[in-house]
């Protein structure tokens, strides 16, 4: 677990999990991004448990969505589209419930930022299921 403390690798360890598991699900449900979901499980699990990250990086099925990114091949339009869907969902709901100015305008200008990145990714074509 490195130089991190326990708490801080657990948590990454449960979100690394949790985003496997939703990840997987997105795979049969076209309402949740496999892609991001799997990217995310990868950071947590290369800052959390290298063990983890070697089994999701080098599984037959969900390897494939995560070294196509790293590899520079690109992320497919259904991810991309899920992930600033669902970025922006929860920024501006995020925006609603906070007042101070300045904390919108952080959260507004990190997700324009973060929204330019995932556009300008290679697309890669679907999938076959």
């Amino acid at each position: 677990m490195g130089n991190r403390s326990p708490i801080v690798c657990y948590a990454l360890l449960a979100i690394g999990w949790l985003s496997v598991v939703l990840g997987v699900i997105g795979i049969f449900l076209p309402v949740l991004p496999t892609t991001p979901f799997l990217l995310l499980a990868a950071g947590c699990f290369a800052r959390s448990s290298p063990r983890f990250y070697a089994w999701l990086v080098n599984h037959p099925r969900l390897g494939p969505w995560i070294r196509d990114y790293l590899d520079g091949n690109g992320i497919p339009l259904k991810g991309k589209v899920y992930a600033i869907g669902l970025m922006w969902l929860s920024i501006g709901l995020s925006c609603y419930l906070v007042p101070l100015p300045w904390a919108r305008g952080f959260m507004l200008t990190s997700a324009v930022l973060v929204t330019i990145y995932i556009l300008r990714q290679k697309t890669l074509p679907p999938r076959p299921n």
